[in-house]
């Protein structure tokens, strides 16, 4: 279905389209996906020559720009610490640096049994392949905290910090499932100073 579709939009595009493409590739192996998409949003943008939105986990397709100069990179503002993410829903310029699948996962309530192991998987395949991706310093939220803090407590310093004028509902709600995940498997102890939690 998806390619059936896809073929319908590059059969029918123009140059007054607007084409909105998501995971184009996800139903065949990694190579396939890849290369198709690459050469859909090269077709789109060299011969259609249409506005495009195109969202992709394939990293190496924000490699385009340097090739083909109709093409720009977007990505959504993740702030984080530690292993905790926070989606500012904030579109900004430029490529993500990585991706967040299991932190991801970790929020959405997959086992801890599962988020352990696919850390592990996911560090031995990046080392197998050489593609270990350092952290983005911009995107790292800065804070001093205690490094040996219990988890607990940096979720109270966390929710101390919160400034709940300041954020809208859907960060509120992020910014729980985060503290819950801080807390899982946690006993509470004291709070220290706050970590903040906004831009």
């Amino acid at each position: 279905v998806e390619m059936t579709e896809t073929a319908n939009i590059l059969h029918h595009a123009s140059a007054d389209s607007l084409v909105i493409l998501d995971e184009i590739g996800r139903g065949t192996s990694t190579l396939d996906g890849l290369a198709l998409a690459w050469a859909i949003t090269e077709y789109l943008s060299d011969s259609v020559r249409c506005r495009t939105l195109f969202a992709t986990h394939y990293h190496e397709l924000t490699e385009l720009p340097e090739s083909t100069s109709a093409v720009c990179n977007f990505s959504v503002l993740v702030r984080e610490w530690e292993d905790q993410i926070v989606f500012m829903h904030r579109i900004v310029a430029g490529h993500a640096d990585r991706s967040y699948g299991v932190q991801v996962a970790r929020l959405a309530g997959v086992p801890r049994s599962v988020i352990v192991r696919a850390k592990k998987l996911m560090e031995q395949l990046e080392v197998r392949v050489g593609k270990a991706r350092p952290r983005a310093a911009a995107t790292a939220v800065s804070s001093q905290i205690d490094l040996f803090d219990a988890p607990s407590s940096q979720a109270l310093s966390h929710l101390a910090a919160l400034d709940l004028n300041a954020i809208s509902p859907m960060q509120a709600w992020e910014a729980l499932k985060m503290l819950q995940a801080m807390l899982a498997d946690t006993p509470v102890t004291r709070a220290s100073g706050p970590l903040p939690l906004v831009p």
